[in-house]
């Protein structure tokens, strides 16, 4: 008996063409528009962000403060919102409030400047002197003071010297200048360090504790 042969017709090309004709696909930039402009908590920053799809990459932000408790900061020389030359060796001897903040004009930094203007009897009266420093310039200090009766020191620290060398650290992975301050002993020693963006009012009560237990 003549056996059957059936064969079943294979196409290694067309097989081979479909597990090469998948090429990886490029992957996706997504970015935001250089000019849009947003508004965290009262700053006002432009971004560009650009990020890859899948393929993401997350890079970690570790900063610390160079200035901690119990250290001697460096000194400094800014200008004051009248244009004069202010040092903070010219307070020692008295407890001494710095605090960095953001920018002019927004509504945290409005909030916080307010409330150190409303306790500042409560300051004189613990002797303390207080010391408020941003990038701004010293004309846009002098419109900020001048609107909100602001009756303390505010000094321009342009180009944010003062801010890098006293190590403040910054937030949302370094876009937005932080907002930290720092209390002052009559020796100029550093004896408190407090650090909230978002509640600017917690800066003066924190402040106070510290002025009041030093007495």
């Amino acid at each position: 008996m003549a056996s059957l042969s059936l064969s079943l017709p294979t196409k290694p090309s067309t097989v081979s063409n479909r597990l090469h004709s998948k090429t990886p696909k490029a992957p996706i930039t997504q970015s935001l528009p250089s000019s849009s402009q947003s508004q965290f908590y009262g700053l006002k920053f432009f971004t560009a962000v650009s990020f890859n799809t899948p393929s993401a990459t997350f890079r970690k932000f570790s900063i610390f403060a160079k200035v901690t408790k119990g250290m001697t900061p460096p000194s400094f020389t800014l200008k004051d919102q009248e244009g004069r030359s202010v040092s903070l060796s010219k307070f020692k001897g008295k407890p001494v409030v710095v605090y960095f903040y953001p920018a002019d004009e927004t509504p945290g930094c409005t909030k916080q400047a307010c409330a150190f203007r409303d306790s500042y009897e409560k300051f004189k009266k613990a002797g303390a002197e207080v010391l408020g420093i941003s990038g701004d310039s010293t004309e846009s200090h002098k419109t900020f003071a001048k609107k909100y009766r602001l009756p303390y020191t505010l000094l321009s620290d342009e180009g944010n010297k003062v801010r890098k060398e006293w190590g403040v650290p910054s937030d949302l992975f370094g876009t937005l200048p932080g907002r930290e301050t720092y209390v002052l002993d009559k020796n100029g020693v550093v004896q408190l360090v407090y650090n909230n963006q978002f509640q600017p009012e917690k800066h003066i009560d924190e402040t106070l504790k510290l002025l009041q237990s030093l007495k």
